[in-house]
């Protein structure tokens, strides 16, 4: 049932001074863009009249054919807190359409809503609670990022080593106020590491939430003096920063991954969508972990994961099964770091776990021993398969895979492969520090 009507909208901001409005969108890298209005064009944007220019958008359209539409989510409307109480702003999360009104095949929420209805046929909804991790940096005389942390706190450490708590605290009241439901908040394990958890929902509200969480936890940390990243490895020799996405699916209203019989309380369905996963995770893993710097994370000894198994207590394996049960019953997938687009993420994510469902299949046996541990040997004669190890290895997994191109979309998919190709040919011919001091002397 929706929240707000067009009418409920222009009286919120009568009635609140809302001056600007921010018509909200995500591109296909994840980045967050707007086109921001007044409220004297508010009626003009509510009526889906709002056009941009969709060729200055990365992987959105070519030049002759720019002209885009942009479509308000009307229950999405918020006001920003920390924004000028005189001219407040407010913002619109939009759907973008092309100009004869059929939704835009490259719009990144669109491509969520798709997978989506493929559940839906099925009979299922997926719920999704996310883990988003972040670094808070110093900067500089020029109010530009350092990677100096500010504190030199750890796990669940408190002020005064934790000197995040202050901004923490800020971001926490922040997103209180715009409608989260915020369960923890806390330091993590590396200095300068932080962490806040919101509350689940379905997946594309929830996807909606980490863009503007991401939002959120920026525009506070810069009034704190501050820089908040995403990046998922911005410091060697300490953890890099993941987003482990917890995900369900309902099935006439009961979680559809619950048997209470079975020895470990999983359903068929929960082993069928694990193996899903499973199959498909190489093969989508540019999407869920994007970046040349993603990779620098996922390596043994810092807690990422990168073996591909299941298990319902081992923290080493790539998908865990937490112990709550009953309507808490979720499946975990401990890879995803916070620089991808959430929208993509999961999209993929849910079709590879509605593949297991379609085929029937089967999860290898589950792994409680330390992965970490084992040798090479011992990995390779328990059939475990390692995560690709580089943007490159990502790319060409995907290349491969046919559920990415399902999921994505042709649009995307080509775009996305092509994005990313060019990101990985412009660092491996970079020079980079590494190599000038391991090199230079030495030849």
């Amino acid at each position: 049932m929706a929240k707000y009507t067009k009418e409920d909208i222009i009286n919120l901001v009568k009635e609140n001074g809302v001056k600007f409005i921010r018509l909200q969108f995500t591109d296909i890298f994840g980045t967050l863009k707007n086109v921001a209005i007044t409220d004297k064009q508010l009626e003009k944007a509510l009526n889906n009249e709002c056009m941009f220019d969709g060729s200055s958008i990365d992987g959105f359209v070519r030049i002759e054919e720019s002209d885009m539409n942009l479509r308000p989510n009307l229950d999405s409307f918020v006001i920003f807190p920390w924004r000028p109480q005189q001219g407040k702003v407010a913002r619109l999360i939009c759907d973008v359409y092309n100009p004869d009104g059929t939704p835009f095949e490259g719009d990144p929420r669109y491509v969520l809503k798709r997978a989506i209805k493929d559940a839906a046929e099925l009979g299922y909804t997926m719920n999704v609670g996310p883990e988003c991790e972040f670094f808070l940096f110093e900067t500089d005389e020029n109010g530009n990022p350092t990677t100096n942390t500010q504190d030199k706190g750890g796990y669940f450490d408190l002020a005064p080593t934790d000197l995040g708590e202050n901004a923490r605290r800020d971001m926490t009241l922040a997103l209180e106020d715009m409608g989260f439901e915020i369960e923890a908040s806390h330091h993590e394990v590396a200095e300068g590491q932080n962490e806040i958890d919101f509350k689940y929902g379905d997946a594309l509200t929830t996807a909606d939430n980490i863009m503007t969480f991401k939002l959120v936890v920026k525009s506070i940390a810069q009034r704190h003096g501050l820089h908040a990243s995403f990046m998922p490895k911005p410091i060697f020799g300490i953890n890099g920063s993941g987003m482990h996405v917890n995900m369900s699916l309902y099935k006439d209203g009961k979680n559809a991954f619950v048997d209470e019989n079975d020895k470990n309380g999983l359903s068929d369905v929960a082993y069928k969508f694990i193996a899903g996963l499973l199959k498909h995770v190489k093969g989508v893993a540019a999407v869920t972990n994007p970046l040349v710097n993603s990779y620098k994370r996922l390596v043994p000894g810092y807690e990422a994961p990168v073996y591909l198994a299941w298990s319902c207590k081992n923290r080493t394996a790539l998908i865990r099964v937490p112990a709550a049960r009953g309507a808490g019953t979720r499946v975990e997938l401990r890879c995803p770091d916070p620089s991808a687009n959430p929208y993509l993420v999961l999209s993929v994510l849910l079709q590879a776990g509605l593949d297991g469902i379609k085929n029937n299949l089967t999860p290898p046996a589950e792994v409680e021993a330390n992965i970490f541990a084992m040798t090479e040997d011992e990995r390779r004669t328990n059939g475990i398969d390692n995560l690709p190890n580089n943007l490159y290895e990502a790319v060409q997994f995907m290349k491969d895979s046919e559920l990415a191109k399902v999921a994505l979309g042709d649009h995307v998919y080509e775009n996305y492969l092509s994005g990313k190709a060019a990101e990985w040919d412009d660092y491996r011919t970079k020079v980079h520090d590494w190599e000038i001091e391991n090199y230079l002397n030495r030849y």
